[in-house]
């Protein structure tokens, strides 16, 4: 269960979203450490999830209350990427990140990850399934494939926020703006794309 819970976890973290573009702004501001902490306010929410699943919560959940998700999901993405974007557009010279949506790495792991309709949908989905199937075998395996899932998900956003946290000494102001430009425009596609379908 320990490695079903990296693996799963590991081809999640590879896939672009919002939290990959939560963790490069937050890096650009806090440096490597915000990889942590991005990761941190996620496994928070991906716990609670967790328990709520072995509860038995998700077999409440029907089709009106998947797309009521995808729809608030998606546009709570929208009007992120749209803050991002035109924060990206005043950032000064010394690299301002003051308009930050939060100036917590922690807060904006849990922010991107509740507002994710895709991180829900797989939860309701796929993790639930999963865990589910460790509850057969025991909690303890339930407890390896989430701790193999944050293990991935912590690997993966360290390497991405060891990387940005250091760039931002080696990059202009031009190319810190385009970055963000990029990290809001992709929220905005995001969830435009969850809104739509």
């Amino acid at each position: 269960m320990l490695l079903v819970g990296f693996t799963v976890g590991l081809s999640g973290a590879l896939v672009p979203g919002p939290m990959l573009f939560a963790t490069i702004e937050t890096s650009l501001k806090k440096g490597w450490l915000a990889g942590p902490a991005v990761v941190l306010g996620h496994a928070v929410l991906e716990l609670a999830i967790c328990v709520l699943v072995i509860l038995g919560v998700t077999s409440l959940v029907g089709s009106s209350a998947i797309s009521a998700i995808s729809v608030i999901g998606g546009a709570v993405l929208i009007i992120f990427g749209a803050m991002t974007i035109k924060g990206a557009s005043s950032a000064s010279e010394a690299f301002d990140t003051s308009f930050a949506i939060t100036s917590s790495p922690v807060a904006a792991g849990f922010i991107t990850s509740a507002s994710n309709p895709y991180f829900w949908l797989w939860w309701l989905t796929a993790g639930s399934a999963l865990v589910l199937k460790g509850l057969e075998i025991g909690l303890l395996a339930v407890a390896f494939f989430v701790i193999g899932h944050w293990l991935a998900d912590l690997g993966w956003f360290c390497v991405v926020s060891a990387s940005f946290g250091r760039g931002k000494n080696l990059m202009s102001p031009a190319t810190y703006k385009r970055i963000l430009n990029a990290c809001g425009l992709f929220l905005i596609l995001f969830g435009g794309w969850f809104v739509l379908d």
